[in-house]
């Protein structure tokens, strides 16, 4: 059978973020093809083998690189899908119809992963989302996204973005300045996505005239939200009375989007969050609709899927160590 010695040109993408922490997806591109020499040099590969097997790697290799464009992200289970079941659903080119909105400076706005594109889907079916996963896999960001979309679109007249107010290890009494300063360093990831999507001065008069409203949980209570986007961020930090409070604002023309990571949950008591209670819940409901990210969809650094693997393994061998640990009973004080 014939051998070939092809190059294969890596454009478009940076070949650390195809290539994986040392090398880590592309000695999997390689276990994957072990009929395929590969070297890599910089943005270009060395594929030698049977003409017929390199083929299908510069195929495979395409269809990765095609996934990176339209998606922004590459992981281990990309990786393999690519090189063993193939990426049928990156055939086609980045197109129009995944856009969400048109950020700043030409910034362009889309789902990027799977599950990010179901929440854009189910987002128009439903007017109740729950988003679930773990950190950087873009589920708050994208329905900031939607609701910036829905403002600029006259679909409602408000966007309300609000979290609990709960500390992640810090005091609240603690920060300086009034209340307003106390909360903020809290909500400042919302500000940051808003930032991206809306000119500053345009921000600025939305937040003056209240057309976006940024607040902690608290000052949801007693509220009707007719007409308003609103989105509840950090929601793993909800009691299970906050979260039913939040979710009975609900008025006319209202959508509502939940997201949270149940593995982030700061209360005292991990058992009192309101966020899977709530999930389990209403799940089946008609007009509510459920999107579970997973590792998959984090589009931060390539290292943060790692860390959040990392905790994840460390967490089971914990919790798997707590169940086999040997029950002692003290032994019950005798009556002389």
């Amino acid at each position: 059978m014939e051998a070939i010695n092809r190059e294969i040109l890596i454009e478009g993408v940076d070949p650390r973020e195809l290539y994986g922490a040392q090398d880590a997806y592309l000695e999997l591109m390689r276990e994957l093809s072990p009929k395929v020499k590969v070297v890599a040099r910089g943005s270009s590969l060395k594929a030698l083998g049977a003409k017929r097997d390199v083929e299908a790697f510069e195929r495979k290799m395409n269809a990765l690189v095609e996934y990176y464009l339209k998606y922004g992200h590459i992981s281990r289970e990309v990786v393999t899908q690519a090189f063993s079941t193939g990426l049928s659903d990156c055939a086609e080119p980045v197109s129009d119809k995944d856009t969400i909105v048109f950020g700043n400076n030409g910034n362009i706005i889309r789902a990027r992963t799977v599950n990010q594109r179901r929440l854009v889907e189910l987002y128009e079916k439903n007017d109740l989302l729950f988003a679930v996963g773990p950190a950087g896999s873009g589920k708050t960001y994208t329905a900031i996204a939607l609701a910036v979309k829905a403002l600029k679109e006259r679909e409602v007249r408000r966007v309300i973005l609000t979290r609990p107010a709960v500390e992640a290890g810090e005091k609240l009494g603690f920060l300086p300045g009034d209340m307003k300063e106390k909360l903020d360093p809290y909500l400042q990831p919302l500000y940051d996505a808003l930032n991206d999507m809306i000119p500053a001065a345009k921000l600025q008069k939305y937040l003056e005239d209240g057309t976006v409203q940024i607040a902690p949980l608290a000052y949801m209570r007693g509220r009707t939200l007719d007409n308003a986007f609103v989105i509840l961020d950090e929601a793993q930090n909800t009691t299970r009375s906050q979260i039913k409070m939040f979710l009975t604002r609900m008025g006319r023309n209202a959508k509502f989007i939940v997201t949270g990571d149940v593995t982030q949950i700061d209360l005292p008591r991990k058992s009192d969050s309101g966020l899977t209670r709530a999930m389990d819940t209403l799940r089946g409901i008609e007009g509510i609709g459920m999107v579970e990210f997973d590792k998959r969809d984090i589009v931060r650094h390539p290292l943060v899927k790692y860390i959040v693997d990392a905790f994840d393994k460390r967490a089971a061998m914990e919790e798997s160590a707590l169940r086999e640990a040997p029950v002692v009973r003290m032994p019950k004080d005798r009556k002389e």
